[in-house]
């Protein structure tokens, strides 16, 4: 065992952070110092020779081996949890051995803590603040840290006693947390006799993930009775129902994966499966939807939860009919209140906590970045999202609120038509698991998710923890790219992902769907640990996998297809007539399983659920006698709910892919207010698809049904913002939270579903093919004896996905000043203007009447017919929905996007307050001044809208915002005081979360109103030329180098072919195989991502595994040395190509690109300035001044040792055009404001910034798109690359 010492592992903000609130003297907290170590193991103990040393130490940038003297001093280590393997430890052995390090067997990193001298009970005081309980532990001792792992025995297989005395099957549900209830105890109990054998510990953990709530849906299945129940329908009949009614252009609901609808013809780009070259393939482009919610991992362990979270939706996608491509995702949190340090919020109160759940504030620091972190490293742009924080306290031992949060983890992908159905699997057909090995985590997920937080043994909380490797799951989406590509040779028959409950949910789904059986061999499972027990083997939820049936005739295409990916995968069975479930053991000499697929697919009783039907009290108004409408709303502004959401929307990447047209953040000075996502289906399309969020779930405590309306209603509002052809082209998909059997929940699910189901879906002509449940929303924990709950209201939360006709007609929030305008109200609460559950409520701790509701379906209808017929012809400026904190909310992040004031005017109204803070839905829109009267005579032909249609603000240049309630100034504000009160809560948890130095710069910047946003300046070329499909000549080839983990080549690809070349799909395994040669290239694009998941140094992976392949390294050296070649590095190509320099003429002076100053993933549109410089890419494009999209955590160009003689090719600048160190106008703290560089001859350009990404104009969000898809600034860098091999 050898440990190496490496860098400092925490930055000194970092390290202040992390101790400042330690119980510890200045002093002493002075004295703690960390460092990075890595523990190696070797095939049976081999000695590394010293080359193999001095290789393992550059990759690692270890300073020397550490002794064991120096490991005395050590305080303590922090290593993955005992018996898990961490994803780095992961990535970084696939680091080892392609860089030639075969002795290599483990590889792991820890973090060494030196706490001065400390005496063990101060130690034991403070220890949990250094690591996460739920995946990591801590190594006292030294003896325990080097000692090598030991190849466990497997552990045996179990039998449950299930004959004779029942008990014990009793006793083993308890014990190994199977959540199952008396009625299925008692279905195994028979089963079993009437098989005349006690069940496996297998079987039984196989059942009880299999037909766990959180799979099996038992409570949306159960029968209802009640003197108002709707006959014997379950609340799934409900469901189904609306697609019964109105099944529209559904393609496929409620039988696979995910849900299909019918998309619009469009050009995708795809690789040619034989000639590995790229092809523009015209065809139809079905949208793929799902969303699932990760509820109850996020709430023990927060990073890991959301990241697996993310992972298995995005499994879901891509494992949807016989393959599909994951394309653009959602992201959503529900929790409590906050409770930020030193953060003024009068809506919290002091209470009892869950000590066993990680706390509001902890998920929200966290969570996001889990969720943002897999998003970023698979490659799918997250544009879409929403975030609640709510609480009421009901006494000192209820609350109502989301102890145990909602993660939301959704989104849209694309899908052949051919591929939409699975196919029914041949007899004698290969089982394949593809993706990594089987560990020891995730155990049980699928039964501890079901069941309320608290009721099982944290042990098996712990066991239940899941971990996420991003890198790992783009190579499997890469094998199922491939096999799709083939245009009638998929060699997929079907597919299912691998999640709750693992192997032994998904390889009987796999089966039963084609009503098949199969004998699996449990020793052909890879597996990293030795000493699993055949339980553990076939339960455990390691991420990052996929079960598939191959025909024996396919095996070898595919097996080609995974080696080039260098994707694990392995044939673990075959699939059988007979329906029998049989796992081998050839290690153990017998079956763990060995059962018919009837008793575990079979008809366990149903549950039985009674409604009982409530009449909610009529609700009194409770104004307080001082209300102060400005404190008011700035606390409003300031409420998590409504604020700034930057926090969660920087940290992911957002135009990754090349097909994003709108996300989160709005006009020049990207403002997060965007209603809706946008994506085009091509990169030549102006067709593509939508998607929004809609919920409402602090209005269930008042009224599950209105809640449940107004749901569906606003993710109507939001997405009514893209132009859509009709209302009925939208799906929803709905996601049901409730604490099932608590107080009146049971009965709320009920009246929701019902009304959702059978009457509102139906009447608006929509339907839900998709959706997902989670019926333990709730907490208990004790504390000094004292029982506490925290029970959340029922949520549902609504996404709204449709295909869209003309991207480029997406409507914003942001106000266009080029002629007088007004902004016009369009009411759909038709002035009830009900306060019950709104922001102003909530801020207030009081009850404020009755909830908003969606009275009337045809007014939305048309509503939704009203806004798309306006849109489509250029009546609409801009466009805003009301959702929460109001209308006023709603004007003013109109206003915070424009940077401009406003003068509003309310209608003659009893209830100002009302019309202000009420949370109705509508939407306002701008029109010019010029069109008011054809526009309001247009509205007044509908009966359901006309009277509710206000002329309610005008623009003012004073930024200042004036309301006016019967001609008189009810409040006069400065547009800067406002828009900081917005601004303070992402400010606050920015300051927790990353650098505290960048968050106030970015609030500095925010409120700089002298700020005169993005533009472009000295634009050589004219701006609106057509993309030329069609290029007369030969075209040059060009190669789109990618390693595993890349993820941005099809958009570099797009680019480049647009330009006139040959783009032909390059893995680093055909160099590495010979397949592929650079001796007949011309032209390389490194591109973007996250090559080994960013491990050992972002891009340095990649780059040592060009370094120390002897025949790989002279390949590149001698193509870099041709005088006929170009490179382009993008990001993560730009590291890796920056760490080469040594081998590239006239690269000497380059930099090092380190992690970004506010030590975080920034993903932004930045403004870029063109220096004067050699580089072939940027001909004639000196002093240009534009916006380019960033994404990368480690940009920071640094100069450690080397003089400064780098010919940079680009620099940020600030939106005044001047070069700068100030972020996020420089995302990452560059020296100088270096984005790119060149090598003295200019064939070689390297940047982190992408231009591949923003070629189109309809890419760049920051401002209205042009008309029809135009090729960018940046597009005249491809075109360059092809004037010069030209000429």
């Amino acid at each position: 065992m050898l440990l190496l010492q490496g860098n400092q592992a925490y930055s000194d903000f970092a390290l202040e952070k992390l101790v400042q609130n330690i119980n510890l003297s200045k002093n002493e907290r002075k004295k703690i110092r960390n460092t990075f170590a890595y523990l190696i193991e070797t095939h049976n103990g081999s000695v590394m020779t010293e080359g193999e040393l001095s290789r393992l130490s550059q990759l690692t940038e270890s300073v020397n081996i550490i002794s064991a003297e120096k490991l005395k001093q050590m305080t303590f280590a922090v290593r993955p949890r005992i018996g898990t393997i961490s994803p780095w430890s992961s990535k970084a052995l696939d680091i080892c051995k392609n860089c030639g390090l075969d002795k290599v067997l483990h590889i792991e990193r820890l973090t060494v803590w030196y706490l001065g001298e400390l005496d063990n009970v101060e130690i034991g005081k403070i220890a949990n603040t250094f690591y996460d309980k739920m995946t990591e532990s801590l190594s006292f001792s030294v003896d325990e840290l080097i000692k090598p792992r030991v190849r466990e025995k497997p552990r045996k297989l179990q039998s449950i006693r299930s004959s004779g005395d029942n008990q014990l099957l009793y006793e083993a549900n308890r014990a190994m947390g199977l959540a199952l209830n008396d009625e299925e105890i008692v279905y195994l109990i028979d089963s079993y006799n009437s098989l005349n054998r006690d069940p496996t510990d297998v079987e039984l953990m196989m059942f009880a993930q299999a037909n766990s709530e959180h799979c099996r849906h038992k409570i949306f299945n159960a029968s209802w009775i009640g003197e108002e129940a709707i006959g014997d329908l379950s609340l799934f009949d409900m469901i189904r129902n609306t697609h019964k009614k109105h099944p529209n252009g559904v393609l496929s609901a409620y039988s696979d994966n995910a849900a299909v609808t019918r998309g619009y013809r469009g050009n995708r780009m795809l690789i040619n499966s034989i000639t590995k070259y790229y092809e523009e393939i015209e065809e139809e482009v079905h949208i793929v939807l799902k969303v699932e919610t990760h509820n109850h991992p996020t709430a023990i362990s927060p990073f890991p939860g959301a990241a697996t979270g993310s992972g298995g939706e995005i499994r879901d996608e891509g494992a949807t009919g016989r393959g599909a491509k994951p394309k653009a995702g959602l992201t959503g949190f529900s929790v409590s209140h906050l409770r930020i340090p030193n953060f003024d919020a009068p809506w919290e109160i002091k209470r009892p906590l869950n000590p066993r759940l990680a706390s509001a504030l902890d998920i929200m620091l966290d969570g996001p970045i889990g969720a943002a972190t897999f998003n970023n490293e698979f490659g799918r742009p997250a544009l879409c999202g929403y975030f609640r924080s709510f609480e009421q306290k009901v006494n000192d031992h209820l609350t109502r609120g989301f102890d145990k949060p909602i993660m939301l983890a959704g989104g849209l992908g694309s899908i052949r038509e051919k591929d939409i159905e699975k196919l029914k699997i041949k007899i004698g057909s290969k089982v394949i698991v593809l993706g990594g090995p089987a560990m020891l985590i995730g155990l049980g997920g699928g039964a501890a998710s079901s069941v309320d937080a608290g009721a099982i043994d944290q042990e098996l909380e712990f066991a239940s923890v899941q971990r996420g490797n991003a890198e790992m799951q783009r190579r499997c989406q890469q094998v199922i790219d491939v096999c799709y590509s083939d245009n009638e040779q998929n060699p997929i028959q079907m597919i299912h992902d691998v999640g709750a409950g693992g192997l032994s949910n998904a390889v009987p789904e796999l089966l039963n769907d084609s009503d098949r059986g199969g004998v699996i061999e449990l020793r052909k499972i890879p597996s990293a640990e030795s000493g699993l027990s055949p339980l553990e083997i076939w339960c455990n939820e390691a991420q990052e996998r996929y079960v598939l049936a191959i025909s024996e005739e396919r095996l070898e295409d595919f097996k080609s297809i995974c080696l080039r990916e260098r994707c694990p995968f392995a044939v673990i069975g075959l699939v059988t007539e007979e329906r029998q479930l049989i796992l081998e053991d050839s290690l153990l000499g017998t079956n763990s399983i060995d059962i018919p697929m009837e008793l575990l697919f079979g008809s366990p009783p149903k549950l039985v659920r009674n409604f009982l039907p409530k009449i909610p009290p009529k609700r009194p108004e409770t104004f307080t006698h001082d209300f102060n409408l400005e404190k008011s709303l700035h606390e409003v502004l300031r409420f998590p709910s409504v604020g700034d959401k930057r926090f969660l929307i920087t940290i992911g990447d957002r135009t990754v892919g090349g097909l994003t047209v709108r996300d989160q953040m709005i006009g020049p000075w990207q403002v997060p207010v965007a209603d809706c996502a946008v994506t085009a289906a091509g990169f030549n399309n102006i067709v593509g698809e939508a998607m929004a969020i809609g919920e409402r779930a602090p209005a269930a405590i008042l009224s599950a049904g209105s809640s449940a309306r107004m749901a569906v209603g606003e993710s109507i509002t939001n997405i009514a913002a893209a132009r859509i052809m009709n209302l009925s082209d939208i799906v929803l998909s709905a996601n049901w939270m409730c604490a099932e059997g608590s107080l009146d929940e049971t009965s709320n699910l009920y009246e929701a579903v019902q009304s959702v189901g059978m009457e509102f879906c139906p009447a608006l002509g929509i339907n839900i093919p998709v959706g997902k449940d989670s019926m333990a929303m709730k907490s208990n924990w004790q504390d000094r004896k004292t029982n506490h709950e925290n029970i959340s209201p029922l949520s549902l939360i609504v996404s709204a996905f449709a295909p869209v006709i003309d991207v480029n007609k997406s409507l914003t929030p942001k106000l266009d000043f080029e002629s007088e305008s007004v902004l016009i109200l369009i009411d759909l609460g038709k002035g009830k203007d009900r306060l019950g559950a709104s922001i102003l409520a909530q801020t207030k701790n009081q009850d404020f009447g009755e909830c908003p509701d969606a009275d009337d379906p045809q007014a939305i209808k048309d509503f939704f017919t009203a806004i798309q017929l306006l849109n489509e012809n250029g009546y609409l400026q801009s466009y805003h929905d009301r959702s929460d904190g109001g209308l006023i909310v709603t004007l003013l992040e109109m206003a915070f996007a424009s940077r401009c004031g406003l003068d509003i005017n309310l209608p003659k109204l009893e209830n100002p307050i009302g019309c202000l803070f009420s949370e109705e839905l509508g939407a306002v829109i701008q029109i010019r001044e010029a069109n008011k009267h054809f526009v309001l005579d247009y509205f007044s032909q509908y009966v359901s809208l006309n009277e509710h249609i206000h002329v309610v603000a005008t623009t003012n240049e004073k930024n200042e915002i004036s309301i006016f309630s019967d001609g008189k100034v009810i409040l006069k504000n400065s547009l800067q005081s406002l828009l900081r009160s917005f601004s303070l809560t992402t400010h606050a948890i920015q300051s927790i979360r990353d650098n505290p130095s960048t968050a106030n710069e970015e609030l500095e910047s925010i409120l700089d109103l002298t700020d005169p946003g993005m533009s472009i300046k000295k634009m050589p070329l004219p701006a609106r030329r057509k993309i030329n499909t069609k290029h007369s000549g030969k075209r040059p080839h060009v190669a789109i180098l990618r390693e595993q983990g890349i993820n941005g080549f099809t958009e570099m690809a797009a680019a480049f072919k647009y330009a006139g070349f040959e783009a032909q799909d390059v893995h680093m395994s055909d160099i590495i195989s010979g397949s592929i040669s650079l001796k007949n290239i011309a032209g390389l694009a490194v591109c973007g991502g996250f090559s080994y998941g960013d491990v050992l140094g972002a891009g340095r992976g990649w780059a040592s595994a060009v370094r120390y392949n002897k025949s790989v390294a002279e390949e590149f050296s001698d193509f870099f040395s041709r005088q006929d070649t170009f490179t382009l590095g993008v990001c993560n190509g730009c590291q890796m190509l920056s760490s080469l320099r040594d081998i590239i003429p006239g690269a000497s002076h380059w930099p090092y690109f380190k992690k970004n100053l506010s030590e975080q993933f920034e993903a932004r549109l930045s403004m870029v300035k063109i220096s004067e410089s050699p580089s072939i890419f940027f001909r004639d494009l000196e002093g240009l001044i534009a916006p380019i999209s960033i994404a990368h955590g480690e940009g920071r160009a640094d100069y450690p040792g080397l003089t400064r003689e780098t010919k940079y090719c680009m620099q940020y600048v600030n939106n005044h055009g001047i070069v700068t160190q100030k972020y996020p106008a420089n995302p990452n703290g560059s020296t100088d404001g270096v984005a790119g560089v060149t090598s003295d001859d200019g064939r070689v350009t390297l940047m982190m910034p992408h231009p591949e990404r923003v070629f189109l104009n309809q890419q760049l969000s920051w401002k209205s798109a042009l008309n029809s898809p135009t090729e960018s600034v940046w597009m005249e860098i491809f075109h360059n690359a092809k004037r010069w091999i030209q000429n």
